[in-house]
């Protein structure tokens, strides 16, 4: 009997979630991923209270992005291949400010990321 292999999907983080420490501390373990951009989108700054959160990325503030409308604003970041499992620990990692949507990245790739919700 053969196993199905765990589903991967792709996550775009433009902040905490591309620190080790962060990913340790939410995934158990340190994440492989290669840079990409999002455009269209600019980035503002959250003020972050939850507890598990401070201590997970140390800062008080966190970036956020919204759309723009303007496709010349882009965001840098780093593209993930995770787990459907790891999605839905990364789904409890970001505060209620956050919402998680699907978008095309520069390199044409389709990825899930966390916005201004």
């Amino acid at each position: 009997m053969t196993h199905a292999t765990e589903q991967r999907v792709l996550l775009f983080s433009y902040g905490t979630l591309q620190d080790p420490a962060v990913q340790l501390s939410t995934f158990g373990r340190e994440l492989k991923g290669r840079p990409d951009s999002l455009p269209g989108y600019r980035q503002d700054w959250v003020e972050i209270t939850d507890p598990a959160v401070l201590a997970a990325s140390g800062k008080a503030h966190h970036p956020i992005v919204q759309s723009s409308g303007d496709p010349s604003d882009e965001i840098a970041g780093t593209v993930f291949e995770i787990t459907a499992q790891e999605l839905a620990e990364a789904d409890e990692y970001e505060v209620a400010d956050y919402q998680r949507v699907g978008v095309l990245l520069k390199s044409g790739t389709s990825a899930w990321v966390y916005v201004q919700a």
